[in-house]
């Protein structure tokens, strides 16, 4: 069902501001880290997890100051990347700069998969369990431990607002987006994944019902086999098997109301924006509709829209309770 309201046309505001301006779990070890020399711009961290070596980089802008609490946000990179690849290319540490966040890129373990008959070498976030079809010998990491440990991490190293802490991920990174949705909505504020597909047919049960934000081009390959026009994009939220998919998995897992409000420019972005079932529930499920989008997460350079900022602009709404 269709609604309008003002609260929609605030939504696109916010994304077309993109445009106008181009704990740890319990049993888990934590590496004990003590607080050195600030070094501002980029570092890169490696930590102890299960025996293997993993790595994350971080952006300090010049702007932090150990007497002040930031926010932080976490960008997760697709198959094939790393950390330092959307350090450099995400368009997030310039954000972080901006606004004085601190920025967080973390590198996936590089795995031996079969896919499509193929054998791969490549880096894969642990998704879900039978996600992929791993090489005889090869496991998949604890990738939620690994990225529990790096907010510990980052708390200890840090003056870190621990009720702001947020989480991006693009392709097989929004994919653990949408994990860490589930399974670290207790320490995460807001969520945005991108570009991913998520299992269908599933009500997960998360820590925490918390905002989160769907985006996709309407251009990307992986999903599509021709472009999807933005003014069929009411239609397709009932009819185009990842819409249909993305919808119901998460109205159902997170307690959204089955309607929503569609706001947008159908040029530009078309966004379709989901209440919580409780009355004042200050959180929203959106999904938005990106023209001229492929597969790829769009810097200002690869796309006309610059989604870090716009991204900003939607996470920063929200804190933990």
């Amino acid at each position: 069902m269709k609604q309008l309201s003002g609260h929609g046309i605030y939504l696109l505001l916010i994304w077309l501001l993109g445009i106008s301006i181009l704990t740890g779990t319990s049993g888990c070890q934590r590496n004990e880290v003590t607080p050195a020399e600030i070094q501002y711009g980029k570092n890169r961290f490696t930590t102890d997890v299960d025996g293997y070596t993993r790595e994350y980089y971080v952006h300090v802008p010049a702007g932090y100051n150990a007497k002040n609490a930031l926010p932080v946000v976490f960008m997760l990179h697709g198959t094939s990347g790393d950390g330092e690849k959307f350090y450099n290319i995400s368009g997030w540490k310039e954000v972080g700069e901006q606004e004085d966040i601190l920025t967080v890129f973390p590198s996936s373990w590089h795995h031996c998969i079969v896919e499509d008959g193929e054998v791969l070498n490549t880096t894969k976030w642990n998704i879900y369990p039978g996600a992929f079809t791993y090489c005889p010998g090869e496991q998949p990491l604890d990738d939620i431990k690994f990225l529990r440990q790096v907010i510990s991490e980052m708390e200890d190293r840090y003056t870190v607002d621990e009720k702001r802490i947020y989480l991006v991920g693009f392709s097989n990174g929004g994919q653990m987006a949408f994990r860490c949705a589930v399974e670290m909505s207790d320490v995460l504020a807001a969520v945005v994944h991108c570009s991913a597909g998520i299992p269908r047919d599933t009500v997960f049960e998360p820590k925490r019902n918390l905002p989160i934000s769907f985006q996709l081009g309407n251009e990307d390959d992986r999903f599509f086999t021709q472009p999807v026009p933005l003014s069929g994009f009411s239609a397709g939220l009932e009819t185009i098997p990842i819409f249909k998919d993305i919808k119901a998995t998460e109205i159902a897992t997170f307690g959204y109301a089955d309607t929503y409000t569609l706001s947008g420019d159908t040029t530009r972005v078309e966004v379709a924006t989901f209440p919580s079932l409780e009355a004042g529930g200050n959180r929203e499920f959106n999904m938005a509709l990106i023209e001229g989008l492929g597969h790829a997460y769009p810097n200002g350079t690869n796309h006309w829209l610059h989604g870090a900022e716009v991204h900003w602009q939607w996470l920063r709404q929200y804190s933990l309770p």
